[in-house]
This record gives C-alpha cells, sequence and structure tokens, in this order.
C-alpha cells in the first residue's frame, strides 16, 4: 500500500488490476463494457472534480444475470457506497449532503421494485438521480420551524441494478450495461465478503489515492469526445480518467463509448414515439401522401408491432395525431385519387427522420441499379440524421486502423491509433 511520500502509481496498471478482478467475478457482456464499469468505479474516487456525474444502468432481461454480484464488487471497490434495495428521497437528500462537495456514491439494488411498471410512484426519487447527473440542481424545501428555503444537494455518482429497462430520463442519463446469463462454459469466481472483501478494498484504497492526488488535474481536463450533447457529459469523466491513466485506456474509453452509446440508441427505436416514426418512414417509402385511415390500416397489419394491440381498439386516429404533434407533425386535408381527405404528408415528417432516427448502415442502402426511392428514403429529401450522441461521421471504432491522434483531432473524430486489448478479456 503507498505511503503519504510514496510516488503516485501507474494508472494503466492499476486499472488493469481493477479490470482483472471485474472478472475474476462477473462475466460482463463486452470488452466494452469492462471497460466503462472500470471507468466509473474509478471515476467515483474523483467526484469532486467532474460537472456531471454519470450513472450506471445495469439491467439484464431476467434473473441469474449477474446483475447483482456486479453491485456487490462495485460497491467493495467504488468511493463511499451507500447500498441499498429501497429509499426514501429524504434519506438519500441527507446521504448526499453528509460531506458537501464530496458526495457518496449510490448504489440501488432491485430497482426494477422501484421504477417497473407495477412498482407505483416513484417520481421523487427519480426526479433526484434526474437532477443529480448535473452540479448545481439542488432541492428546495421549505422549513416551517425556521421559516427559511433549504437547498438540498442532488450531485452524486449512481448506479442502478434491475430487470429491465429503466426510467427513460435515468437512461439518457447513463452508461447502460446489458447483463446476460452464464453460458454453461464461462466460469467465475465465487464472491466471499470476508475472503475477497479485504483485498478489493486494499485496491480501493489505492484507486482513490491515484485519483485524489490528481483531482486538480482531473478538474481542468477537456478530453476529446468521439460523442456530442447529453452523452458527451456523461462519458466525459470516465474519458477523462482514462487519459489521465494512459496506455491503451484512452482509445479503449473512446470505443467504449461509442459502442455502448450506439447500442442505447438502438434500444430508444423501441420506444412507441419513435418506433412509430420508423414504421411512417418506411411506409412513406414510395409515396408522398397517405390518408390517415390508409397509414393507421398498414400499420396495425404488421403483426409484430404494437399498433394493432395500442389500446383497446389498437393506434387511433387521435393517438396517432398526438403522438406525432410531439415531433411538430400534423396531419392536413389533402387531394387524393379517391377525393379530399384527412391525411400526412411524407415532407411533415423530414425533420424528425433526421433528427431522431439513426442513419441506414451501408448494407441498408439502394443496390446498384435500384432507385433510392424504393428503399424506404427518398433521394430528393436528404439522408436521415446520424445517431444522437455519435460522431457525426457515423463510422464505428476498428482497433487496427490507422485513425488520427488525440491531438489532431476534433471533439468529433477522435480514433484510435492501434488494437485495443486489455487484461482480463480478449476482444472478439
Amino acid at each position: 500500500m503507498s505511503g503519504p511520500t510514496d510516488p503516485p502509481e501507474d494508472g494503466a496498471e492499476l486499472l488493469d488490476q481493477l479490470r482483472q478482478a471485474l472478472a475474476r467475478y462477473v462475466v460482463l457482456p463486452s470488452p466494452e463494457a469492462s471497460t466503462a464499469v472500470t471507468l466509473w468505479i474509478t471515476a467515483t474516487h474523483a467526484a469532486p472534480a467532474w460537472n456531471t456525474a454519470p450513472r450506471l444502468v445495469i439491467r439484464g432481461p431476467e434473473k441469474r444475470c449477474g446483475k447483482s454480484r456486479l453491485l456487490d464488487i462495485i460497491e467493495a471497490t467504488c468511493h463511499w457506497p451507500r447500498m441499498t434495495v429501497n429509499a426514501t428521497p429524504s434519506a438519500i437528500y441527507r446521504s448526499i449532503g453528509l460531506i458537501p462537495g464530496d458526495p457518496p456514491t449510490i448504489l440501488l439494488d432491485e430497482a426494477d421494485t422501484v421504477f417497473g411498471h407495477a412498482a407505483g410512484d416513484h417520481e421523487d426519487l427519480r426526479g433526484i438521480l434526474n437532477a443529480g447527473h448535473q452540479r448545481n440542481r439542488p432541492a428546495l424545501r421549505y422549513d416551517a420551524a425556521s421559516r427559511n428555503v433549504e437547498e438540498i444537494e442532488t450531485y452524486a455518482m449512481a448506479a442502478l441494478a434491475g430487470i429491465g429497462r429503466m426510467p427513460d430520463t435515468i437512461e439518457d442519463r447513463a452508461v447502460i450495461v446489458k447483463m446476460r446469463r452464464r453460458a454453461p462454459d464461462e466460469r467465475v469466481q465465487p464472491y466471499r465478503v470476508r475472503r475477497d472483501g479485504p483485498p478489493l478494498r486494499q485496491l480501493k484504497h489505492r484507486l482513490h489515492t491515484w485519483a485524489r492526488h490528481h483531482l486538480d488535474e482531473l478538474a481542468r481536463a477537456e478530453p476529446v469526445m468521439p460523442l456530442e450533447d447529453r452523452a458527451a457529459d456523461t462519458w466525459e469523466a470516465l474519458v477523462a480518467v482514462a487519459d489521465l491513466a494512459g496506455g491503451r485506456w484512452p482509445d479503449a474509453a473512446r470505443h467504449a463509448a461509442t459502442e455502448l452509446t450506439s447500442q442505447a440508441v438502438e434500444d430508444d427505436e423501441d420506444t412507441i414515439p419513435v418506433q412509430l416514426l420508423a414504421d411512417c418512414r418506411r411506409l412513406f417509402a414510395e409515396r408522398d401522401m397517405l390518408r390517415t385511415a390508409e397509414l393507421l390500416a398498414e400499420l396495425k397489419s404488421d403483426s409484430e408491432a404494437p399498433w394493432s394491440t395500442l389500446g383497446p381498439s389498437g393506434l387511433t386516429p387521435r393517438t396517432l395525431a398526438r403522438i406525432l404533434r410531439e415531433f411538430g407533425i400534423r396531419s392536413g386535408t389533402y387531394r387524393f385519387p379517391s377525393g379530399k381527405a384527412k391525411g400526412y404528408a411524407a415532407n411533415d415528417f423530414l425533420d424528425a427522420w433526421n433528427r431522431y432516427l439513426p442513419q441506414p448502415d451501408a448494407t441498408d442502402r439502394d443496390p446498384p441499379g435500384e432507385p433510392q426511392e424504393r428503399r424506404g428514403i427518398r433521394g430528393n429529401r436528404g439522408a436521415p440524421g446520424q445517431r444522437p450522441g455519435s460522431a457525426t461521421d457515423g463510422r464505428t471504432c476498428h482497433g487496427n486502423q490507422p485513425w488520427p491522434s488525440p491531438s489532431t483531432t476534433t471533439r468529433r473524430d477522435y480514433r484510435p491509433t492501434h488494437p485495443i486489448d486489455l487484461p482480463g478479456e480478449t476482444n472478439e
């Protein structure tokens, strides 16, 4: 263990050891997930340096996917953990405010019992988790005894584990790790607190010492990011830690950021409003206008889509109009071959398609000689926008491609310069 006068440890080696510790007890779904969890744990030890406190969402489709075990290892290695399976908003507020400026790490297990479909109303707790993603978003409470308005701090790192998706507003502020049940040939070491706790706590102390030694440097960091907007805010602390550690970690962090963010965007396509946009884009592939009745009939004809079972009578004209209105799309009266009728024009969808839908992959584009109009995106309407939060040119990271170094790139076009292979994982 390092003493007060010892030189700081090598950051890359320290992160390697944490990554190996995770792999000893948990099978994570990908090398990118291992990178993200390692960096997130380390970032908790430098929480006072960050402007945003990224959430870590650990979810799986079923029980026995390793979610709680991963949270156990995070509890053993993160900064000042406050583990709970249920908590009142006031308890969270008070926990965060115990040491002003240096909050604990909130760990919420069984989060599906709090935020699941049958869990009831927990808007106050969700509000804390949303607001606490960023500094200077206090909650205000009136103290009748002193007749004063009290500001209650909300900023803190937080991890949530549960079955199924968390609320969209939380996942939008989170690094998402989608766990899965171990295959028969995947082996891990059982975790025993008495046996395994002491060495993990020792590693935790070393991580804390390293991060606090570089706290001012981390607070000043402005890493080159491969993402934009909220996704960049969420990953900035993790990339700053990776840049400070050096070695292969800067490239691995940026690759993990683009890959996991891309997966999260694909998940967003499952939301009802975005799925409706995507299905409308498909139906307008060869048409400029559609009658409302015709659009509804074609939407509900897809047995795998939710439109025929959305409500007692399926998707109705009123519900369709209400969802599309949020995107600035409204119906109108148009002249069709059969006469005038209420309907929708493809041109009114263009802005929403550009903003909310991912650009089709190269494999989805027109084969030579086939008109683009027959593929679902009209050539005279422009290409749909890139994935929200991803690099603007839409390229993905391949470790052995000779991309530019950080010193010659902008926030949008950083690419790794060598293969990404880290201890504890095979990058297959």
